[in-house]
């Protein structure tokens, strides 16, 4: 069975930048993606990247900030995270996926970890 663990939340400033991990215990070939959840809103869909690194898709909300990425020898995927403001404050979670390509449906992922606290103070 696949596990997931999630790490690297904390509090910053705006403007400022974090690095999550999650990391992979188990089979580690699949899609993964990262989504957030801040209070009284749903869950959404933040980056993903395919099974060798080599394809991601974003959020619109946060092309261009942040970097999602994947070492498969250490069986842990990042998001990258810059130029932080308040907005970006969430639960993150990272999930895992069995489809064959990168994909931004929530119903399409599982194996959901617990998640990482991210504040961005203004």
């Amino acid at each position: 069975q696949v596990q997931l663990a999630e790490s690297g939340g904390g509090v910053v400033q705006a403007g400022g930048s974090l690095r999550l991990s999650c990391v992979i215990s188990g089979r580690t070939f699949y899609v993964m993606g990262w989504f957030r959840q801040a209070p009284g809103k749903e869950r959404e869909f933040v980056a993903a990247v395919s099974r060798l690194g080599g394809t991601t898709t974003y959020a619109d909300s946060v092309e261009g900030r942040f970097t999602i990425s994947r070492d498969n020898a250490k069986n842990t995927v990042y998001l990258q995270m810059g130029t932080l403001t308040p907005e970006d404050t969430a639960i993150y979670y990272c999930a895992l996926s069995t489809w064959n390509t990168v994909t931004s449906s929530k119903s399409h992922y599982g194996g959901w970890g617990q998640g990482t606290q991210v504040t961005v103070s203004s």
